[in-house]
């Protein structure tokens, strides 16, 4: 039954061109698929939806969306909202097909609308029930005299103990609503939209992202999610309370920023994701030079609307804005976005930004450890793009000069700790470096996740699953926290654990070539070569020819007897190699699944003399030469525990 919407006719569906509202479910249609869409703007299309081709004002929607609500920037409430139904719907502002604005007035929602009713038959509505003085009128009729005073005073007393009973509900309902709300102890801050209308400026609105994320994580008492999780709902439509859930967390931050010329103005609202109840918003204004001091304003203003009560070290923390040569700080910006790319080509470019913002500030200490962070990945394993000789120092030596700089950078003390783990192998001194790190930002994974490798070094196996579960707590959607995780529980022998953990990670991430890595070394070591084989072949296709999987299946084929196919990959291995970086740690897990311990030991007295990083020793390709003696001195010479 289609009709016009009346106050006492509510529809079941109300549908416009190729789009259907659904009424009951909340639901937004194109074509019969739902469109993800969150509730507010949601609940400002059913508004629109009830006023066809009139204007709806800004204050009307106000006391519809908000009412009773005081949260600072209502514009900027009402733009996101409406920015976000235009972009569910495909719409433009400035060629409008659904929702047209009209300046200094309000919206107008232009196609034809039409309803849909249930079929219901007509019922009667009930007599009015008397109140007020009508009810004590119709109670005194009953009696007279002596008796009707006696039941006017009952009448009394009886309103009297529903009041103060409607009141007790009304303070309960109160309170039960707030406690629903609860205490806000973590959050997700979702990328910043770039409003610029400059595709090209994406990387300032990711690098503020980065930086609000990194002033909010050092409040102890908030669990911030890193970028790693949150960046993967860049323009997604997910409705806020799937996100809260999928990333565990009690509210979210967005928002968005303009840049133009020398000035920069950021946007923000708080979100408490599971009722989709806006809690604040803001917009801040200021010169290039002060964006940091724009970032720590919108951190400490968070700070103060979930009531959290910051330690004077971090209102230190945030109240400390150095102002920045405008040119330096967007290379910096630059740098990190490329260095969140996580490639080799990546983190080259990211030294270049990171070389030209020092090049312009030389006392800028972000830049500093910005370069630090990247040399110590292109010097790692998994991207091995220069040798350790080459990169560690570099990285140590950016790191030492942040914290010359500014001690309080904790992810200068990370990249500095990372060095001295993995190239001077001063594993007292990097460990105190990380617990300064987690100390100066408990809420930066990737010191949790690199300290927890430094725990595993000592073999304090359950304290170092324990710091990577931190890790994937800040992070829950990092694939390489996830995958390592598995791999900490293979070392700890835990194997069935490790497989359900990379068994969860493939889920999420099936093209993550580690995840395939990490759950073959699980059947490894439960003996199960046949299902560790295709898994290896799937991680070498994914991360096209990565070294470490590729010793990996080498050891597979050699537990399941194809010694050929074991040397052929030892071959390739060798043809690959350049001086300086041979592959070492490889080889000599290949040679010890071989059985041939002279050869292994070759390898990895290589590996040593090349400065590999001692973390490889731990791991269950190495078993077979461990009460080696000639392993075990060298054990003793990296000041491992033999």
């Amino acid at each position: 039954m289609r009709g016009i919407m009346t106050p006492d006719r509510q529809p079941t569906t109300i549908r416009f061109g190729v789009f259907e509202v659904s009424v009951r479910s909340g639901e937004l249609r194109r074509s019969g698929r739902i469109v993800r869409v969150q509730q507010q703007p949601l609940r400002l299309l059913r508004v629109l939806l009830e006023h066809p081709g009139e204007v709806v004002t800004r204050e009307e929607l106000r006391n519809q969306l908000w009412p009773g609500e005081d949260f600072g920037d209502f514009d900027q409430a009402v733009n996101a909202a409406v920015a976000k139904l235009r972009s569910a719907l495909g719409d433009s502002a400035d060629n409008p097909q659904f929702i047209e604005t009209l300046p200094k007035l309000g919206y107008r929602f232009v196609p034809e609308v039409s309803y849909e009713y249930p079929e219901t038959a007509e019922v009667p509505a009930p007599a009015p029930e008397p109140e007020g003085p009508e009810l004590l009128d119709s109670l005194a009729v009953l009696d007279s005299g002596e008796s009707a005073k006696k039941t006017r005073v009952f009448v009394w007393i009886a309103m009297a103990v529903l009041l103060v009973a409607a009141a007790g509900f009304s303070i309960w309902k109160f309170r039960a609503g707030a406690r629903r709300g609860g205490r806000i102890e973590s959050l997700a801050v979702l990328p910043l939209d770039n409003l610029s209308g400059d595709a090209t400026q994406d990387y300032f609105a990711e690098g503020m992202t980065d930086e609000l994320i990194t002033d909010l994580a050092q409040i102890r008492a908030l669990r911030v999610i890193s970028r790693t999780s949150s960046g993967m709902y860049k323009g997604t439509r997910e409705p806020l309370p799937q996100i809260a859930r999928d990333l565990h967390v009690d509210a979210v931050v967005e928002g968005s920023v303009v840049k133009s010329g020398d000035r920069v103005r950021i946007t923000a609202q708080l979100i408490r994701a599971a009722t989709d109840e806006h809690l604040w918003a803001k917009s801040y204004e200021g010169d290039v030079r002060d964006s940091i001091g724009l970032q720590n304003q919108v951190a400490r203003t968070i700070a103060e609307q979930i009531r959290i009560e910051l330690t004077p070290r971090e209102l230190q923390g945030l109240d400390k804005a150095r102002s920045v040569d405008p040119g330096a700080y967007e290379s910096y910006l630059r740098g990190r976005f490329f260095w969140n790319e996580r490639t080799t080509g990546g983190l080259q470019h990211a030294v270049d930004y990171f070389s030209q913002a020092i090049a312009k500030d030389p006392g800028y200490a972000q830049a500093y450890s910005g370069l630090a962070d990247t040399y110590a990945l292109l010097g790692d394993w998994q991207y091995a793009a220069m040798t350790t000789r080459e990169a560690l120092p570099k990285a140590k030596a950016a790191a030492t000069k942040a914290i010359e700089l500014d001690q309080s950078l904790s992810e200068a003390h990370t990249s500095l700790a990372f060095t001295l783990d993995g190239f001077d192998w001063d594993l007292q001194r990097a460990g105190q470096e990380f617990q300064r790190a987690i100390e100066l930002n408990p809420g930066y994974a990737t010191a949790h996740h690199w300290y927890s490798w430094h725990l595993a070094l000592f073999g304090k196996y359950d304290d170092a699953i324990a710091e990577m579960r931190k890790a994937q707590m800040l992070d829950p959607l990092s694939p390489i926290i996830n995958a390592d995780l598995a791999e900490l529980l293979v070392i700890a022998h835990r194997e069935d654990e490790s497989i359900q953990q990379s068994l969860k990670t493939i889920e999420a991430n099936p093209g993550f070539a580690m995840a395939h890595n990490q759950l073959a070394q699980a059947y490894l070591a439960k003996h199960l070569p046949d299902k560790a084989i295709p898994e290896l072949e799937k991680a070498i296709e994914l991360s096209h020819g990565n070294p470490t999987c590729t010793a990996n299946l080498a050891r597979a084929y050699a537990a399941s007897g194809e010694r050929s196919k074991a040397m052929a990959l030892v071959e390739d291995l060798k043809k690959r190699s350049r001086p300086g970086f041979s592959f070492a740690a490889e080889l000599a897990a290949i040679y010890a699944a071989l059985g041939n311990k002279d050869e292994a030991m070759h390898w990895v007295e290589t590996g040593v003399d090349e400065k590999f990083n001692p973390g490889v020793l731990i791991r269950p390709g190495f078993d077979p030469l461990r009460g080696d003696s000639r392993f075990t001195a060298i054990l003793r010479r990296i000041g491992l525990p033999q």
